[in-house]
C-alpha cells in the first residue's frame, strides 16, 4: 500500500488542528458560562469529584491511539485552564519552589494555576484556614519514610477537610551546570535524597562529598552558584534553576513514591470509586480497638490503612488514622460511622475524596 505523501498528510493535520482550536474556543466559552452559575450558587471551581468523572469518562471515549495518561496530561491542563477563566486559582504548598510539593500541586491543579510555596506544613494549613489561599498541598506518607507526622499533627485540629489524593514518584536527577559527571568536586541535596541515592553515589562518586541542604530545591540554587558542583533534585528543579539533567532515576529503589493531600474548606463529592479517612480514639480498656473496627468489619468495608499516632499532651495515648473504601454519603458508610461513634472516644471524619490509582 502506498502511503500518503507527508504534504497531504501535513495538510490533513492542519484541518484538524483548526477543528481542535474551534472546539477548544467552544469549550472555553461553556467554562465561562459554567462559572457564571457556580459564582451564583457561591460554589469552588474546582471540584475533585467533578474532575475524577471527567478523566473516567475521557477513559471510556477514548480511541485508544493516544494513550490514557497522555490523554489525562492533555485534558489536566485544558481543565486548568478552564478554571482560570472561571476564577482566578490559588494553592499553596510546601516549597520552595521546585520541591516535590511543588511538582505534586503542578501535576494536579495544572499550569494555570497560581501556586504560592510555604516555609512549613504548618504554614500551609494556616493559609488555607484563614482564607488567604483557597486549596493546600501537604505530604502525607512516603512509601520507604514513612508517615509525615507534621502532617497528621495539624489534621487533628483543622476544620479543613481532604478534597483530594496525589501519588508522586519521586524521581531523583543530577543536576549541574556541567554536561558530565567529570570534574564534578561536590555534591548537595536534602538528607533524605542523599540517602534514598547513596547506592548510586557511592558506585559514581566515591570520593566526592555529598553535602547536607534544607531542601532539593536549595542545593539547585547551590550548584546554580557554583559551577563544579552537583545537586540531587527534580527535573522540574532542573528546568526552574537552568541546570543540566546529568543522570536520571538514580535513586536506589524505584517504588520511592509520596502521597499527598489537598486540603479545603469543603467537602468533595461522590465519584463511585471513593476513598474516606477519619481519625478515631479509644477507651483505655480490653478489646477497645477490635469494638472499634468490627463495624467495618460487619459491613466488608475495606480497610486501606490504620496507623497509631501519640497523643503529645497524654503519654502512652494514641489515636488511630483510618482510611477505608467508600463515601461518607454511602449509607453503609453512614451507619458504620454510628456504630463507631458508639465504641470511640473521639471520631473526627477528615475528608471523603476520589480514590487515586495513578502515579504522576
Amino acid at each position: 500500500m502506498t502511503l500518503p505523501s507527508l504534504e497531504d498528510l501535513r495538510d490533513k493535520l492542519k484541518q484538524t488542528d483548526r477543528k481542535i482550536v474551534r472546539l477548544l474556543d467552544e469549550r472555553a466559552r461553556i467554562s465561562v458560562t459554567i462559572g457564571k452559575i457556580k459564582a451564583e450558587q457561591g460554589l469552588d471551581v474546582y471540584d475533585a469529584s467533578q474532575e475524577a468523572k471527567i478523566f473516567d469518562y475521557l477513559k471510556k471515549v477514548n480511541g485508544g491511539a493516544l494513550p490514557d495518561r497522555y490523554l489525562k496530561k492533555i485534558f489536566r491542563e485544558i481543565i486548568s485552564v478552564s478554571r482560570a477563566l472561571q476564577k482566578p486559582v490559588t494553592v499553596t504548598y510546601l516549597g520552595p519552589e521546585a520541591s516535590f510539593s511543588h511538582l505534586a500541586a503542578q501535576s494536579h491543579f495544572g499550569s494555570s494555576t497560581h501556586l504560592i510555596p510555604q516555609r512549613s506544613i504548618y504554614s500551609v494549613f494556616d493559609e488555607v484556614e484563614k482564607g488567604n489561599v483557597q486549596w493546600g498541598v501537604v505530604p502525607v506518607e512516603n512509601s520507604l519514610e514513612g508517615s509525615i507526622n507534621v502532617t497528621l499533627d495539624r489534621l487533628l485540629s483543622t476544620p479543613l477537610k481532604i478534597q483530594a489524593e496525589i501519588f508522586l514518584k519521586i524521581s531523583h536527577c543530577l543536576l549541574s551546570l556541567q554536561n558530565r559527571m567529570d570534574g564534578i568536586s561536590s555534591i548537595y541535596s536534602h538528607p533524605q535524597a542523599l540517602a534514598q541515592c547513596r547506592g548510586w553515589l557511592n558506585f559514581h562518586f566515591p570520593r566526592v562529598p555529598c553535602i547536607e541542604v534544607e531542601s532539593t530545591a536549595a542545593a539547585a540554587r547551590v550548584a546554580r552558584k557554583e559551577g563544579s558542583s552537583a545537586a540531587i533534585g527534580s527535573r522540574l528543579a532542573a528546568a526552574t534553576y537552568g541546570l543540566n539533567i546529568i543522570a536520571e532515576d538514580i535513586e536506589d529503589n524505584p517504588s520511592n513514591t509520596t502521597r499527598f493531600l489537598v486540603i479545603g474548606e469543603r467537602a468533595s463529592g461522590k465519584t463511585g470509586r471513593d476513598k474516606t479517612s477519619i481519625l478515631f480514639g479509644t477507651p483505655h480498656a480490653p478489646g477497645a480497638l477490635y469494638n472499634a473496627l468490627r463495624p467495618f468489619a460487619e459491613r466488608r468495608i475495606n480497610l486501606m490503612k490504620i496507623e497509631s499516632h501519640p497523643v503529645k499532651e497524654r503519654l502512652w495515648e494514641y489515636l488511630f488514622f483510618v482510611d477505608f473504601v467508600g463515601h461518607i454519603e454511602d449509607r453503609k458508610i453512614k451507619t458504620c460511622m454510628k456504630d463507631l461513634a458508639k465504641q470511640t472516644t473521639f471520631l473526627n471524619i477528615l475528608g471523603s475524596y476520589p480514590r487515586s490509582e495513578e502515579v504522576l
